[in-house]
């Protein structure tokens, strides 16, 4: 999605951390059942932001069968709870932000986006609008941000990342420092009233922006009149992949490389384990064997996007599974492997110039295609909606 001018402000009424978020990370679980088998973890039902977001996914919600819209009043409940013993009140500031990791590096700033801007314009990621409809409802009922979606400069971004660094020197100690648990350094800053603030505003008025993360957190937004986000140019910020996990199939390595050959696909058996680097080709790891698959040109739009490919042709066309049905799942680079996989396919991450010759198309990427990196903290500013 492309965010243009008149969009960023501050937050104005906000709440910042004064210890740490209670509970796990929320962004390390893209599947609704990683999030319940969370939420079994001793103390986590209760008491986290990981219970706020997913209310109707706790042990205690799941025994009861209830509904999202059942639930979201025990949402409210704890989320007015965690404000009052984990958080402190601040007013009219954006928060600067250092993140630095084994996944990149990167300066950005929380703010404000004003979402009829974000309307009016395309995503650069498609959606799934089960998804999308789920977050609106929570953020409605809470009217409160819990998670910032990742925006990126189109254009080069070094005058915002070396701006972003001085104003953090200049600020000295952050509100707000964490480690998370891949080791990530977080730091943020509080920013007030102020010329440096109109400074920062100014500029990020003037950048023209992709979703980077967060997709249905931008969509979601829509309804709710607001949107907290993280702008960030890096300095190094990574690409990585998003996989694709087969599961609940019965499919075993034999019959995948048989049905992609029936429809024409060169498969080839055995040899390096590791995900492709570059795309057009994919690596299949089924038990203990490996398959590596060229995927079709499909001829027509230009860059092609492996994702798509994957989904419609390997999936769809020669598996007959429904690529938006429980049988597919995505796994972004670093996650463990489920259990219960009957293959997964490895997918080669996107270029950045991919990414930015889609957007200028006006073309929309494959849902859950690119994972940026390093991503902020969930949980260390909420924003009033």
């Amino acid at each position: 999605m492309v965010v243009m001018n008149g969009w960023v402000r501050p937050v104005e009424s906000g709440w910042v951390v004064r210890d740490f978020v209670p509970g796990p990370d929320v962004d390390e679980f893209a599947e609704p059942e990683q999030v319940a088998a969370a939420l079994r973890a001793p103390g986590a039902a209760t008491g986290t932001l990981l219970a706020v977001q997913h209310p109707h996914r706790t042990p205690a919600a799941r025994a009861r069968r209830l509904s999202l819209t059942d639930a979201l009043p025990i949402a409210r409940e704890a989320l007015d709870h965690l404000r009052a013993n984990h958080y402190r009140a601040v007013r009219d500031v954006i928060a600067p932000y250092r993140v630095d990791g084994p996944d990149g590096c990167a300066h950005g700033v929380l703010c404000m986006v004003d979402p009829a801007e974000v309307g009016r314009v395309r995503h650069t990621e498609e959606v799934f609008p089960d998804v999308v409809a789920e977050r609106s409802a929570v953020l409605s009922e809470l009217g409160c941000a819990t998670s910032a979606a990742m925006l990126v400069p189109v254009a080069d971004g070094t005058v915002l990342t070396s701006l972003l660094a001085d104003v953090c020197e200049e600020l000295a100690e952050p509100a707000v420092s964490v480690v998370d648990s891949a080791g990530r350094d977080h730091r943020m800053w509080l920013l007030g009233k102020g010329s440096r603030q109109d400074e920062l505003l100014t500029l990020l008025q003037d950048q023209s922006l992709l979703v980077a993360d967060g997709n249905h957190r931008v969509a979601a937004a829509a309804s709710t009149g607001s949107l907290l986000a993280l702008i960030t140019a890096g300095p190094a910020l990574r690409i990585g992949a998003i996989h694709r996990v087969l599961t609940g199939t019965g499919l075993d390595a034999d019959t995948l490389q048989r049905r992609w050959q029936e429809i024409g696909l060169t498969v080839t058996r055995g040899g390096d384990p590791a995900p492709p680097l570059l795309p057009g080709v994919v690596v299949v790891l089924a038990g203990g064997d490996v398959l590596r698959v060229v995927l079709p040109d499909m001829g027509a739009e230009k860059p092609q996007i492996d994702h798509g490919v994957i989904e419609q042709v390997l999936i769809k066309e020669a598996l007959g599974v429904d690529p938006d049905g429980p049988s597919l799942r995505t796994l972004p680079t670093g996650r463990p492997v489920p259990a219960d996989a009957d293959a997964l396919v490895q997918v080669a991450p996107v270029p950045f110039a991919d990414v930015l010759a889609v957007h200028a198309e006006g073309r929309r990427m494959p849902r859950k295609a690119t994972y940026f990196t390093p991503k902020p903290r969930s949980g260390l500013l909420l924003a009033a909606l």
